[in-house]
């Protein structure tokens, strides 16, 4: 353990002070952590410092040393275990992959400040200033958390994303219980939860830019080509557009030819690294080919919406933020323009996907489901009132006059 003499937190470098470490959280039900990660060189992120604060500890894990993190991983997925974050994706991930378990309860302040303010996603220091009325440190944003050895600099500001974590749970935890939001808040972290891991674990070959117009058999090619070089990725630890960029991707499949030196004639296929993944693209492109008709995946069709739809969908967001700025929410957490529009779309019956729009479900329909069958159904409407406030939108029920 290395505590150094001019700061007030401890740097963690071996698996035994991870263990050690550990055994000090684990009497506390809450604990804080953030990390520092590099996102561009790997298939996954490569987690370089790990910070983590409860009642009289502060340290710094640093991960590039102290290898064997699961006996804190598994910390945290204990049941009556609080873990804080702020934007916790990459956190979260980081957990799930190492011990394929979540937290026992997950706690994101980020998440919270959006259901008791205006704004979202907010970040760490505004969340700071807004609630705690406390400076944070601006410094060391650029820093390549992977360079050893780190400065006393980068330490502090790595530890100071986690410094006031605990107040900022209280205090936001005091705030939901206040607006009696507690439960909203349990829910939008499982679902949140929910809807991570199943980005983590869906193949999501469907997002290769430029598919559109495809035919179903170019789109199966683009799915065969798409596993191949998230394998290669993976194998290689690289990110997946470092083994093939999207547009020669596309390009193969439109090309619909296994044929190895029509691939390699491709503008763009010349560099050397690529001559050596030739045949695998080949074999990839192959197995496109060679799929029956009726295994090839259909293109996203969806029922052509009313020309209206674009319209109601940006007035009912602007009357739906008008009325979560009333009720201190963040109008963005609730949903988007797009959000609004795939609601209109399920009300008049265009809408397509299997599950019910996002606006349709949990604490988001009690919040604007009455307001927009009103607006809809003329029972209600949306007028200008003071235009110098900072909310000058009104919205009238006719039962109120």
């Amino acid at each position: 353990m290395n505590v150094r003499p001019d700061s007030d937190f401890e740097v963690v470098e071996t698996d035994s002070q991870v263990r050690d470490l550990v055994d000090r959280l684990a009497p506390h039900p809450h604990v804080c952590f953030d990390t520092e990660f590099v996102s561009e060189h790997t298939y996954r992120s490569q987690l370089c410092l790990v910070q983590v604060a409860a009642p009289g500890i502060l340290a710094v894990i640093d991960t590039l040393k102290a290898r064997d993190l699961d006996p804190f991983w598994r910390l945290l997925a204990e049941p009556g275990r609080t873990t804080v974050v702020h934007a916790g994706r990459e956190e979260f991930g980081f957990i799930l992959h190492a011990i394929q378990a979540r937290p026992s309860h997950l706690f994101d302040v980020q998440v919270a400040a959006g259901l008791v303010d205006h704004d979202f996603p907010a970040g760490y220091a505004s969340i700071v200033r807004r609630f705690l009325n406390l400076p944070t440190n601006k410094g060391e944003t650029r820093t390549d958390w992977r360079q050893r050895p780190l400065t006393q600099a980068q330490l502090e500001y790595a530890v100071d994303d986690v410094r006031h974590l605990e107040q900022l749970w209280r205090k936001l935890e005091r705030k939901l219980e206040s607006l009696g939001r507690v439960e909203w808040m349990q829910n939008e972290m499982v679902a949140w939860q929910d809807d991570v891991e199943e980005s983590f674990s869906r193949k999501r070959w469907r997002r290769v830019s430029g598919l559109n117009g495809l035919s179903r058999r170019e789109l199966a090619v683009a799915r065969e080509l798409w596993h191949w070089r998230d394998s290669v990725a993976e194998e290689r630890d690289m990110p997946p557009k470092r083994v093939l960029r999207d547009d020669l991707l596309v390009e193969l499949c439109k090309r619909k030819s296994a044929d190895e030196r029509q691939i390699s004639a491709i503008r763009g296929m010349q560099r050397s690294d690529l001559r050596y993944i030739v045949k695998g693209l080949s074999e990839a492109i192959a197995r496109g080919l060679e799929l029956p008709e009726d295994e090839c995946p259909g293109g996203e069709r969806h029922r052509a919406p009313p020309p209206q739809l674009a319209m109601l969908g940006q007035f009912l967001a602007t009357a739906v933020a008008g009325m979560c700025r009333s009720e201190h929410l963040a109008p963005a957490l609730v949903g988007t323009s797009s959000d609004m529009r795939d609601l209109l779309s399920y009300k008049l019956g265009y809408y397509d996907e299997e599950r019910p729009p996002l606006l349709a479900t949990g604490w988001r329909s009690r919040v604007v489901g009455d307001l927009v069958d009103d607006l809809l159904a003329g029972r209600a409407a949306l007028r200008i009132g003071d235009i110098k406030s900072h909310d000058p939108l009104v919205i009238e029920r006719w039962g109120d006059r």
